[in-house]
């Protein structure tokens, strides 16, 4: 199934001088399509025949797994954010993230890099896929017609990833070929962005929705994942009217938070549960390189467990919260025990945490597995959830607020904190209910890499220079809420040109 076979993407095809498509399987698609090497590898004008599509999409997903997405660099973010420190094992180590999170950057970080570099590869291979399928047709509903959904929605993640961090980018929009010159100028944030919404419109009519999916393709790109992320963007873009009708086409597909545990969604034995919408698949397999480019175990359990204390395998002591995070928590917030270690918190599969754990004294919990889980350090499988219904439940309430629907707004806000055991918020003024929603998401998703992205869209990023330096980073200013364009990057295209203050 597709819980396996994404999590097994080894189908991978790269950007390079000459683009292939890798295929995972030229016959019909077995229960675990991915968890196969790839068999050979077609170039861009191979016949696209269903079964070739299927293996095509696979690789689509490949790039979402990989450490300089979300196994690492985007939930590092939250670091970035303030919400915790690199902790981890001193010296140089993360040097590149602590940089970042005190606004130090150059062009040559290597954060910058990785997180520059793996977004391109993604959409290369998405398109290879989007052309191929257009230039031989399709019918709605058919095998085509949903890979053709995957890739555009996977394709707008990528350069909705990208616009973020970066600003405007390049728009690649088709396979390169063998003599063409790579140099190409940025496009603008608006012009980014109109793409982006085009593709993943495009996709929320072509994809079925999460429910429409047997067992074998659980996992994939949804019609639920692609109105999850126009709300996202629409939020992003202040178009609050068309963020509220996303949301509210996703509320019709069926969800119910009152059915749903708030730590079942970092349970690695539940992944693609009932809560969640889209998730980067993992599977534990060690077959591949651990540090690798084809990375099947996620990362999180083992960076993020508590340094020397033996709680998981591998205990690396990454991503250590703030007190100023901590005392965020409402009093009776039962998230908070299931978020983070503190001294005098529950035990840990029978182990007690010790403050001295961290240089903070406290630790991130929520994606921990235990050793019965996962036995070594390369082994978890543990999918990232990267977008769930709560999240949604949220953007609804912002989108409400900020249309002046202030009261409205409290339904589904208080959705989320009945769950969380907190009382009902009733009476609120606008601004009020604009700072306790924002609080709602820092806390509701904490450690998910949402919290950075949430700062920088708010007051066109005065949100986030005001808090950095209420908490001491008085490095930030507006030009560093967004990364420098590597300077590998500078020297190999003639065209690119670097953000404003590097």
């Amino acid at each position: 199934m597709i819980t396996n076979s994404i999590k097994n993407t080894v189908a991978a095809c790269f950007v390079c001088c000459n683009i292939v498509a890798a295929l995972s399987a030229l016959t019909a698609c077995s229960d675990d399509f991915l968890d196969k090497s790839p068999k050979n590898t077609v170039d861009p004008e191979t016949e696209v025949t269903d079964n070739v599509a299927v293996a095509m999409a696979n690789a689509c997903y490949r790039t979402l797994q990989s450490s300089n997405m979300y196994n690492q660099r985007i939930w590092t973010l939250d670091i970035v954010a303030g919400n915790s420190i690199v902790g981890a094992g001193g010296g140089t180590d993360g040097l590149e993230t602590i940089q970042a999170s005190n606004f130090t950057t150059l062009s040559d970080n290597g954060m910058a890099l990785y997180m520059w570099r793996s977004p391109w590869v993604g959409i290369g291979q998405c398109n290879i896929l989007i052309n191929g399928i257009e230039q031989t047709g399709y019918e709605p509903g058919t095998v085509k017609a949903r890979c053709l959904g995957e890739a555009l929605f996977l394709r707008s993640h990528y350069y909705y990833v990208l616009v973020r961090l970066y600003g405007g980018v390049p728009l690649r929009l088709k396979p390169y070929n063998p003599g063409e010159s790579a140099d190409i100028a940025r496009s603008s944030v608006d012009e980014v962005y109109a793409q982006i919404i085009d593709d993943c419109r495009r996709a929320a009519d072509l994809l079925p929705a999460k429910a429409e999916y047997d067992d074998q393709d659980k996992g994939r790109a949804t019609r639920d994942a692609a109105l999850t992320q126009l709300a996202d963007i629409y939020l992003t873009r202040g178009d609050y009217a068309q963020a509220l009708e996303m949301c509210e086409q996703v509320e019709q597909l069926g969800y119910d938070l009152s059915q749903c545990r708030y730590e079942d969604n970092f349970d690695a034995r539940l992944n693609n549960g009932p809560e969640s919408i889209f998730e980067v698949q993992y599977s534990g397999n060690t077959e591949y390189d651990f540090w690798g480019n084809n990375p099947q175990s996620s990362w999180l359990s083992t960076f993020m467990g508590p340094r020397n204390s033996d709680f998981v395998a591998g205990s690396y002591g990454w991503n250590q919260p703030t007190e100023e995070f901590v005392s965020q928590y409402e009093e009776g917030d039962l998230r908070k025990d299931l978020t983070i270690f503190y001294d005098g918190c529950p035990d840990f599969d029978g182990k007690q945490y010790k403050s001295s754990y961290s240089n903070t004294g406290y630790n991130v919990r929520k994606f921990l597995v235990t050793k019965a889980v996962s036995p070594e350090y390369n082994t978890c499988p543990q999918n990232f959830v990267v977008w769930r219904f709560a999240d949604v439940l949220l953007m609804k309430a912002e989108a409400l607020n900020e249309l002046g629907r202030t009261n409205d707004a409290a339904t589904p806000l208080n959705t989320v904190r009945q769950r969380a055991g907190l009382p009902r918020v009733a009476g609120l003024s606008q601004a009020d209910m604009r700072e306790k929603i924002i609080h709602e998401r820092r806390i509701e998703l904490a450690f998910e890499g949402h919290r950075w992205f949430d700062m920088i869209r708010l007051q066109d990023g005065q949100y986030a220079i005001d808090f950095l330096r209420s908490i001491g980073k008085t490095r930030v200013n507006h030009d560093r809420l967004l990364f420098p364009i590597p300077q590998t990057e500078m020297d190999a295209n003639s065209l690119m040109t670097q953000n404003p203050g590097y």
